[in-house]
């Protein structure tokens, strides 16, 4: 794959906590977003004219699977192809435990294993639920920033309001790290593109 702006990981919460209609907004909130006018032309606009993105979901320990592989967006056309599959992607993880920093840690071992080589590397994290099993997210997030990924998160807070300040004091991370939050999984799709907007924008003006 040839160099990218971004190398941009979508880490996506599949725990029991996300309930089948939920899981089909979120995952249709994304695939919105790429197929967005200002995002796919975000992704474009950077040196390199392109990000690569991958979507991992997340569970339980041991209960996290690749969704979307690594692909390359040069613009709205292959935006629109990854929203396609995007919003065909099964839920490959068995609802579970919210395991937050096993999900965040393999988001970094995806990140680790992207083909293409990226000038920021950027970790999308969302959610309706605070870490409940294995590894703590907090140390899982310094290896990251240790390794130079900017780790973001859009917290849902349908079930746990204040989820938020969880993800901001033990996920996010890195230079420029935000976090972003909507109250539930019907406005999951505006609060999805404008935060992808931002993450991707940085390419333009990196």
């Amino acid at each position: 794959m040839e160099k990218v702006d971004l190398a941009l990981c979508l880490a996506v919460d599949a725990s029991s906590s996300v309930d089948h209609d939920e899981f089909g907004l979120m995952l249709g909130g994304y695939a919105a977003a790429f197929r967005d006018e200002s995002v796919a032309a975000a992704l474009a606009a950077g040196p390199r004219g392109a990000v690569a993105v991958a979507m991992l979901l997340w569970s339980g320990v041991g209960a996290q699977s690749v969704a979307v592989p690594w692909t390359r967006i040069d613009g709205a056309a292959a935006a629109a192809a990854f929203a396609d599959l995007v919003d065909n992607a099964p839920r490959l993880v068995a609802p579970g435990a919210t395991a937050l920093g096993e999900g965040m840690a393999a988001g970094l071992a995806l990140l680790a294993a992207c083909p293409a080589e990226a000038t920021r590397i950027v970790m999308d994290v969302s959610g309706d639920g605070r870490h409940n099993q294995g590894r703590a997210p907090g140390p899982v997030r310094d290896i990251g920033v240790a390794a130079g990924v900017t780790i973001n998160a859009l917290a849902v807070l349908n079930e746990e309001l204040d989820l938020l300040a969880h993800y901001v004091s033990e996920v996010i991370g890195g230079p420029g790290a935000f976090a972003v939050h909507t109250p539930d999984y019907e406005a999951f799709a505006e609060a999805i593109r404008d935060k992808l907007w931002r993450e991707i924008g940085g390419a333009a003006i990196a």
